[in-house]
């Protein structure tokens, strides 16, 4: 029995039916399956109509994981915008996820280094290091390496 090639609309709701795909994403997955460019953009166009394909909701989406795992707003915006997701909606979508960056920041650092608050310069480099890799700014940073709960 021969199998018919799917068609390029069939092959994005596939794609999509297993996770949310910021638009960008989406052709560059179907272009690379071969798909003509004419029948990608007919398809984009259609998904978008029928609200299957949004960036914003993908956005929404990707902040919240990246939140839980977590990283910090600087690493959320670049991911989100090498997905394609334009710079204004990274930040906004970022900005309405009401996450505590500084609590965050202090919870991974915890999480990976102890709570216990180094002295040490060599070792609170590493762990700013760490921090900032993982998206945070200085101040949460800063944050994190002294925190200490006051009762």
């Amino acid at each position: 029995m021969n199998q018919q090639p799917l068609s390029t609309f069939d092959q994005a709701l596939s794609l999509l039916s297993h996770r949310e795909h910021a638009t960008k994403e989406l052709i560059t997955k179907l272009k690379t399956r071969g798909h003509e460019e004419e029948e990608i953009n007919a398809t984009i166009e259609r998904l978008q109509e029928m609200n299957y394909l949004n960036d914003q909701r993908f956005a929404e989406i990707f902040v919240r994981s990246r939140i839980s795992k977590p990283l910090g707003a600087n690493r959320i915006r670049q991911e989100l915008i090498q997905k394609g997701i334009n710079s204004e909606l990274a930040k906004t979508t970022i900005a309405e996820a009401d996450a505590d960056w500084f609590e965050l920041a202090k919870q991974l650092k915890e999480r990976r280094f102890g709570e216990e608050i180094s002295t040490d310069f060599k070792e609170k480099a590493k762990q700013s290091r760490y921090l900032q890799y993982r998206g945070f700014d200085f101040e949460q940073i800063k944050y994190a390496l002294s925190a200490e709960d006051s009762f």
